[in-house]
């Protein structure tokens, strides 16, 4: 069973490093000497993570102090922003003192050489053009936490969309679809989801919540199956996380997950979602129906 930790604490530094040592043996597993580590963060715009909106620059130290412990030298900052410049997001989190600080690479995946990979069996994606970087690194995944209006939930396996060449190629088809075959060629080995500062309403309004936790472990889809319920929300309302698990990408089902550390009882906050987002999930659900039958007719028209 895979085994997730949830740790509160008001010191972000501490609380991300005690996480991480809870799930240690699992962590010690899939870390790999031959390989950088690339830790990816969720700038999705250039907001101070006080905000609920992008990830802390605490939780991004603590993941490199718990690296550093166990003597891991080669180790990447790396995110591609939607929205804003890549190295300002940096900035204002913080990011740019950690890599400093701990003499680590900070790189703007939006600037990186991009190779085409293909997923296997895919469900949408047939080929994606994805930060070379990315590809070549074991991935920890420190995505915010936070709701979504589309996906339902920003977590972790969502966070890889930052490594993509062209954001914007993730919502032409079932965004729910295109999130899996991209974790199955961009798959996090550990997935860190900061919830020290977080947010609610959806995934860029701005409405903090204080919940003091980090949640941690070595199954993306576990991880974040426990960090939906966090926030009140049902894995089984996580389309892509429902989609993950049966490419055999890790589990959602809680009755599968060892929680370790806070009971997830003891920390859960419903959160609050915006109005938009039910409306937006139900609307392009509807236009992805929609587009064979839509196609069929235009080629049929020109036959």
């Amino acid at each position: 069973m895979p085994k997730v930790a949830i740790v509160k604490g008001t010191n972000a530094v501490e609380t991300t490093v005690k996480a991480l040592e809870t799930i240690g043996t699992d962590v010690n597993s899939v870390l790999s000497r031959k390989k950088p580590v690339l830790i990816k963060p969720n700038y999705i715009n250039s907001k101070h993570p006080s905000t609920g909106i992008t990830t802390d620059g605490r939780v991004i130290e603590g993941v490199v102090k718990f690296l550093k412990a166990l003597k891991v030298e080669d180790i990447i900052i790396g995110e591609g922003s939607g929205f804003a410049d890549t190295m300002e997001a940096f900035q204002v989190a913080g990011v740019d003192a950690v890599a400093k600080r701990w003499n680590v690479k900070l790189v703007d995946l939006n600037k990186d050489e991009f190779v085409v990979v293909k997923p296997q069996n895919p469900l949408s994606l047939t080929r994606v053009r994805v930060a070379k970087t990315a590809v070549a690194s074991t991935i920890i995944s420190v995505p915010k936490l936070k709701p979504h209006r589309m996906a339902t939930v920003s977590l972790s396996l969502k966070n890889m969309m930052g490594a993509l060449a062209s954001k914007g190629l993730m919502h032409r088809g079932i965004l729910s679809e295109n999130i899996v075959d991209l974790a199955s060629v961009l798959k996090p080995s550990i997935a860190v989801i900061d919830g020290i500062i977080a947010g609610e309403g959806h995934e860029t309004s701005g409405n903090s919540v204080t919940m003091n936790l980090v949640i941690a472990g070595t199954d993306p889809v576990a991880v974040d199956a426990v960090g939906a319920v966090v926030m009140g929300i049902s894995p089984t309302d996580v389309k892509h996380l429902i989609l993950a698990e049966k490419k055999k990408l890790g589990t959602c089902n809680l009755k599968e997950i060892t929680v370790l550390g806070e009971p997830i009882e003891k920390v859960r906050r419903r959160f609050s979602r915006s109005l938009s987002s039910s409306l937006l999930t139900v609307t392009f659900e509807k236009i992805n129906q929609l587009q064979p039958r839509v196609l069929r007719q235009i080629r049929s028209s020109r036959d």
